[in-house]
């Protein structure tokens, strides 16, 4: 017998803080979509970063959407943390996944048809999702044979984690050497941020209602998803406005004097000549 909510306003706030959560998540990929739309160029934001970042909503999606779905995984779920728990996937994470990957590989897109300098999507990257890849297909052909369907999708729960702690990182160095935050939108993190910390309440008011952590622990993926998210989302909000804040003129029009010979370098002009002036609003 499954669990049901023991309250009905816990149950409503769990729904309203799940789809805020979503909204927040899923309106969090348009800022550098519009943003790379408006320059026309994608220079400034990492490559690395969108392909980690499609791997592991791509793993997302098939947790969500197979633990929500499934019957039989359900029931696997039930004979190992107990008949009276409630499935940790709601409608608003099948959502969310399905839309993340529809839009990071929109983004991707981008990257194709705009000016990139001379950006390129690193060979770590490309060995990290290979390898990632090729252990998902060892796994799915060990669960075959005796239906480890539940343990399967853990697997790709637990390379959603595992892409959520490093995706970051290409990016928060990019922007460190480029003393810059220009051609990533802070409109993305902020909303990112927001979505991270109502995603964590949602499991919270979970927690309360059935007296008891396992929805924390029984997807553990979707917990340190939110503690990832709002770590690396307050450093990039540091980095933004406090370490390499944007310089505005007497317009209010942003004016930014950046390094950027790492990323475009003419061959028509002279190396050392490596610095110059952007200027444009900025999304803040």
């Amino acid at each position: 017998m499954s669990s049901s909510w023991n309250s009905v306003g816990l149950e409503v706030l769990y729904q309203v803080l799940g789809w805020v959560a979503f909204f927040a998540w899923s309106f969090s990929f348009y800022p550098q979509v519009f943003l790379n739309f408006r320059r026309k160029s994608v220079v400034g934001l990492n490559f690395d970063f969108l392909v980690l970042n499609l791997t592991k909503h791509s793993s997302y999606l098939i947790y969500n959407a197979a633990l929500f779905f499934s019957p039989f995984i359900q029931r696997q779920y039930h004979e190992k943390y107990g008949d009276k728990e409630m499935i940790p996937v709601a409608a608003n994470d099948v959502a969310f996944s399905l839309h993340a990957v529809a839009l990071t590989a929109f983004t991707l897109f981008q990257v194709f048809i705009y000016e990139r300098g001379n950006q390129k999507v690193s060979k770590v990257c490309i060995s990290i999702s290979a390898i990632v890849w090729t252990a998902a297909i060892v796994c799915l052909i060990v669960a075959w044979p005796k239906s480890n369907w539940l343990w399967l999708i853990d697997v790709f729960n637990s390379i959603q984690v595992g892409m959520t702690a490093i995706k970051y990182i290409p990016q928060a160095v990019m922007n460190f050497r480029r003393k810059s935050t220009i051609g990533w939108s802070i409109g993305n993190i902020l909303l990112d941020l927001t979505g991270g910390v109502l995603n964590f309440g949602q499991m919270g008011v979970q927690s309360i209602d059935q007296h008891t952590l396992v929805n924390f622990y029984g997807n553990i993926g979707k917990t340190l998803l939110s503690l990832e998210v709002v770590f690396f989302d307050v450093v990039f909000i540091i980095q933004h406005y406090v370490l390499y804040p944007v310089k505005r003129d007497e317009n209010g029009k942003a004016i930014i004097s950046e390094r950027v010979a790492p990323l475009i370098r003419p061959s028509d002009k002279p190396e050392e000549d490596n610095t110059m002036t952007i200027q444009f609003s900025q999304l803040r």
